[in-house]
């Protein structure tokens, strides 16, 4: 009698086991509407790019994207979120930021440990409310009237001994790169992971709410290391990132770049990151031509770019 009690013990820690390995990290990505015209801004191609690497991978990830064309926003229908880990946002930011008016969703969603992380243009809101959100989920914000949003190329030069930066190589690339973010005082709970020191005459010296500000030449003045990706831990437990680049379509064809995002998702969704970070295969530029918003315009894709891109 106790035999078979042992052996129906043993059967039920086996499969007990089995489901649990089983179990996929369920993540969430949230695109907002078309907005810079072809190959830019693309957060629906992005996150179906983002989503089908993590679902590629062979670590278990169950992502899926949310986005409703007819009516871009957060998601009305509560089982999309049932049971995710993390949700990424990758839309238009400032006073169309499609949390803004769904900060109590997003902090109870934080509240039991789901990561928040916001793409490009999403890591931009604005103050009150929103802004104060955004430093509970991600530890940081694009300021209106501080921070800047240059075209640049910075070189990456130094990583962080972080797991979101786990086989990532120095690396360079134009984007948008935002910086000069409003952080949490004193830094508390967050880690810079990709920054670098804009060159010298970067912005223009005539004020714009966007392209150039005081604080921000100021900040290219003093020739500081600016952080351009972070990530955060939060008093809650969670955690959350900010990544400013994003702009051009056709960087999610860099390996590092593509690297550095899809680690820091898996981290915030409280995966361990494997030494050589979340493998993913180069997109090749007729996957990077599905799913776009606007038509084919031949004019935006970048061929020179991608020549000079020989893998090894």
């Amino acid at each position: 009698m106790h035999y078979k009690i042992k052996i129906l013990a043993i059967l039920s820690i086996t499969f007990f086991s089995t489901t649990v390995q089983a179990e996929k990290t369920k993540v969430l990505l949230v695109a907002g509407k078309k907005s810079h015209g072809y190959f830019s801004h693309e957060h629906n191609a992005g996150s179906i790019l983002l989503a089908k690497c993590l679902n590629e991978s062979g670590l278990d990830f169950d992502a899926s994207v949310y986005h409703n064309p007819e009516n871009p926003g957060w998601p009305k229908d509560d089982s999309l979120l049932k049971g995710i880990k993390a949700v990424v946002i990758y839309c238009d930011g400032g006073e169309k930021h499609l949390a803004n008016n769904h900060v109590g969703a997003i902090d109870a969603l934080q509240a039991k440990g789901v990561g928040v992380g916001c793409l490009h243009y999403a890591v931009e809101t604005v103050d009150g409310a929103p802004g104060d959100a955004f430093l509970r989920w991600i530890g940081g914000y694009y300021q209106l009237y501080k921070s800047v949003n240059p075209h640049w190329t910075p070189k990456f030069e130094k990583l962080p001994d972080h797991p979101v930066a786990n086989g990532v190589e120095p690396f360079s690339i134009n984007d948008e790169w935002y910086f000069n973010m409003r952080f949490r005082k004193d830094m508390k709970g967050v880690t810079p992971i990709l920054s670098a020191v804009p060159p010298l005459g970067l912005l223009p010296e005539e004020d714009h709410h966007h392209r150039s500000t005081p604080d921000g030449r100021a900040a290219v003045a003093r020739q500081e290391p600016q952080h351009v990706m972070w990530v955060s831990e939060n008093e809650n437990g969670s955690r959350g990132f900010g990544f400013t680049g994003g702009h051009f379509h056709d960087n999610w064809q860099d390996d590092n770049l593509r690297k550095v995002v899809l680690n820091a998702i898996g981290w915030i969704a409280h995966r361990e990151i494997p030494a050589e970070g979340i493998p993913s295969r180069t997109p090749t530029i007729e996957e990077l031509k599905e799913n776009q918003d606007y038509p084919y315009d031949p004019s935006k894709i970048r061929d020179d770019k991608y020549a000079d891109r020989k893998r090894k």
